[in-house]
């Protein structure tokens, strides 16, 4: 009977023939590989969390295996393409990969080959007294590396240490994924949609400006091959985002830049952010898709069935026009002007606040900003205009852009009580934003009668004035939520807390 422990070393394939070339102590060891290897591919999100999280995914052939950080191997049937978690049948490895969000899509980050093999323990009987399984990876661009799994039997406690101290004499690491990741897969510098951005107290803020969209270029950069080729809806997701900060920063960062090229900058980049509107709306609606048939009956299905049709035909031309714009020569030209710019520096010309340090820049801001939203939030109520409360949508994600930026340079207990509230209206004003746009957008779907795949017809009508009462619900309710949980965020206790950290106890 096998004993459920499992014990993983790692060693260069070279290694793997002197585990049997002699023998241990009184046992033989017998090797005996596989004659033919099995092509793979590795497999992670863009982001790389499962390497992030000690994980490796591999798929052979009809089937996905999970190399997880104990050394257990986890394996079932996969379709011949996989693109997401979602789309894997139900089974261990999808369990196991529950963590990994549903919105990245899994891409092939190395390839080569798989050759398995056993090594046995054999004593004068011919008798097997412990064994370990071998996985020879050959993969492209990577070093040849063997996965040993020791498997040891109830009874000869001593043979499988031998054959530990045996396998740790011939060069065998205990398994750590990101060694073996570093030695199978090329080296690649890992994404990440936040980058560590040089910033310290004592420097002026026209640097922490300037390095900030630097880093921010590079995020927008990085995700421009994945919008082209429509892997997932996160890839522009993450270019927005990084775009919008940049705009945050020349808005916020007042008297950084001189004023004039501060406008120039601010126009270059809002029209690279215009072109990809369109899109994300498109993306937000068909991401949202069973949200929609939830919220109507059954009977209504057919007319969500319309208008979903028109939505996707539509992204198909939104994304191909995109795709065009990013691999423009025009396009290229700006990105790469804009990458010069801010990494040389020569030409950027510094405002009459560019030399204020970063730390008291970032408190002003903050403060500014802060009161600045307690002021315009206040009277917001049930018949507050939309408009008021989408500014204050603005302004919120504004402050905690700024909140961001500077994380580093307050105490993370304190910073993240008031980084906390701020997160929950903000996803209160995004909710309340989010069905303004839909309702608008349905009101826009109703008046273009001629693009509906079957004519002007009453079906199509009666959803979306359904679906459009649903949405307006909706948005009262989260109104209300906004409304409460300003409260908070404006309570004494908020702003006392606010005013000593970012004011220096100043009323």
């Amino acid at each position: 009977m096998t004993v459920a422990t499992c014990e993983c070393y790692y060693l260069p394939t070279k290694a793997v023939v002197g585990l049997a070339k002699a023998p241990i102590g009184k046992l033989t060891p017998v090797l005996t590989l596989e004659d033919a290897a099995t092509p793979i591919t590795l497999l992670d999100c863009f982001d790389q969390p499962l390497r992030n999280s000690d994980r490796l995914l591999f798929k052979l052939g009809d089937r996905v295996d999970l190399l997880t950080p104990d050394g257990q191997i986890i394996s079932q049937p996969t379709p011949a393409k996989v693109q997401f978690i979602a789309g894997l049948p139900n089974g261990p490895v999808k369990s196991a990969l529950a963590d990994i969000s549903p919105l990245r899509s899994l891409l092939p980050i190395g390839s080569g080959t798989l050759r398995r093999g056993v090594l046995t323990l054999l004593d004068d009987e011919e008798k097997t007294q412990c064994r370990a399984h071998l996985r020879l990876f050959t993969c492209n661009g990577g070093k040849r590396t063997a996965l040993v799994t020791l498997q040891g039997i109830r009874g000869y406690a001593k043979s499988h240490a031998a054959l530990r101290q045996h396998i740790e004499a011939c060069g065998g690491i205990p398994l750590n994924i990101a060694g073996l990741s570093a030695e199978i897969l090329p080296r690649k510098t890992a994404y990440t949609a936040k980058p560590e951005i040089s910033i310290n107290a004592d420097q002026a803020a026209f640097t922490t400006a300037t390095n900030i969209i630097a880093g921010y270029l590079a995020v927008a950069e990085a995700n421009e091959a994945g919008i082209i080729a429509d892997h997932d809806t996160e890839f522009l997701h993450d270019y927005r985002i990084a775009l919008r900060k940049i705009r945050s920063v020349l808005s916020l960062f007042k008297g950084v830049y001189a004023e004039q090229q501060t406008v120039e900058l601010k126009s270059r980049f809002a029209d690279l952010m215009a072109a990809t509107g369109r899109l994300r709306d498109l993306d937000v609606y068909l991401l949202e898709k069973q949200r929609y048939y939830d919220f109507l009956p059954k009977a209504l299905h057919g007319g969500l069935d319309q208008i979903f049709a028109v939505f996707t035909k539509d992204r198909k031309v939104e994304h191909a026009k995109l795709a065009d714009i990013l691999k423009s020569k025009g396009y290229i030209k700006e990105m790469s002007g804009l990458a010069k710019l801010f990494e040389k520096r020569k030409k950027l010309h510094p405002g009459p606040s560019a030399t204020r340090g970063a730390h008291d820049f970032a408190c002003t801001l903050i403060w500014k900003r802060y009161r600045n939203i307690c002021k315009s939030a206040a009277h917001i109520g049930p018949e507050t205009d939309d408009a008021e409360v989408h500014a204050l949508r603005i302004h919120c994600k504004k402050l905690r852009y700024l909140m961001e930026f500077f994380a580093s340079f307050f105490p993370t207990p304190a910073f993240k009580a008031l980084l906390k509230p701020l997160k929950l209206l903000q996803d209160n004003l995004g909710l309340f934003n989010d069905f303004g746009v839909q309702q608008a957008s349905l009101q826009d779907f109703l008046h273009k009668a001629d693009r509906w795949p079957s004519g002007p017809n009453l079906e199509i009508a009666q959803t979306v004035g359904a679906l459009t009462a649903v949405l307006h619900r909706r948005q009262s309710e989260e109104r209300a939520k906004v409304v409460e949980n300003f409260a908070q965020f404006n309570s004494t206790a908020m702003q006392t807390a606010f005013c000593d950290l970012f004011h220096a106890g100043k009323t």
